[in-house]
């Protein structure tokens, strides 16, 4: 009965990786097909005559490089403005109970419920009046506005895990308020941390509406804006650069999470049982 668990078990897992992979794997065959063979009744998995046109298409009519540098710069810096604001904010919470705190809390998890669409609009506004639009600034701080609640929800459930008596023995020896968070509880939170800044990173990295509204200027488009340019004004999509570009897209996400894998599950699983 135990071993029959575990085959089910293993199957069910094997499944639901295969339901996971199965689009990236078909986006990676669509990648190397030619445009004929895309549009036959009955598609393969593997192309027929495998083809590198579809790379050389994307990079030459769009420049990709240039908008995954743009992305990358966002991203990174988006990630890391939202972990240094959302680690204090999130000791102060939880260390400094007051009705304010509670409140607090709460309107974290409301201001989640806000669709894009109701927010860009008065974020464009706001942007606009500080001379902030069509510049990668103020395109990051719209990334931190919106990746802050969830990333402060994140770090408020690791810091209540931390154990008060190493605080305490810390500000004993001297240390103050500042170093106690820097040198005692910034290092215990690095499983959260990491996982924080993967959302932030991840967030921005993926997002297209707020890129698409605030930056005109091509030289400042990020990767999802310039994918979507391989789609004409008439709607037909050019899939073959289109999955070339989105494939190479992914890569970084992909390879934050092999790398980071272990760290991220760590975190996850401290912040959902400490929390």
């Amino acid at each position: 009965m135990k071993t029959f668990k575990r085959v089910a078990q293993y199957l069910t897992l094997g499944l639901y990786l295969v339901f996971l992979g199965f689009p990236l794997v078909w986006l990676l065959s669509i990648s190397f097909k030619e445009p004929r063979e895309m549009v036959e009744l009955h598609p393969t998995l593997i192309p027929k005559h495998p083809t590198l046109q579809n790379y050389v298409t994307a990079f030459t009519e769009q420049d990709l490089a240039r908008s995954a540098l743009n992305s990358l710069i966002v991203a990174s810096a988006s990630a890391a403005l939202t972990v240094l604001l959302a680690l204090p904010a999130a000791y102060s919470l939880v260390r400094f109970k007051t009705r304010l705190s509670t409140i607090t809390l709460g309107w974290v998890l409301v201001s989640q419920l806000f669709p894009f669409v109701l927010l860009v609009i008065p974020l464009f506004l706001i942007l606009r009046e500080a001379g902030l639009t069509n510049t990668r600034f103020g395109l990051i701080l719209v990334y931190v506005t919106w990746s802050l609640p969830f990333a402060l929800w994140m770090l408020q459930g690791f810091v209540r895990g931390i154990p008060r008596e190493l605080e305490e023995a810390a500000s004993v020896d001297g240390a103050s308020r500042l170093q106690v968070l820097r040198r005692v509880v910034a290092p215990l939170l690095a499983p959260g941390l990491v996982a924080t800044s993967l959302f932030a990173f991840i967030s921005a990295w993926n997002e297209f509406f707020f890129a698409l509204v605030l930056l005109k200027s091509p030289e400042l488009a990020t990767l999802p804006v310039t994918l979507a340019r391989f789609v004409g004004v008439e709607g037909i999509a050019r899939l073959g650069p289109l999955a070339a570009g989105s494939l190479l897209a992914t890569l970084p996400s992909l390879v934050f999470f092999a790398v980071l894998q272990k760290r991220l599950a760590e975190g996850s699983l401290a912040g959902a049982v400490k929390g």
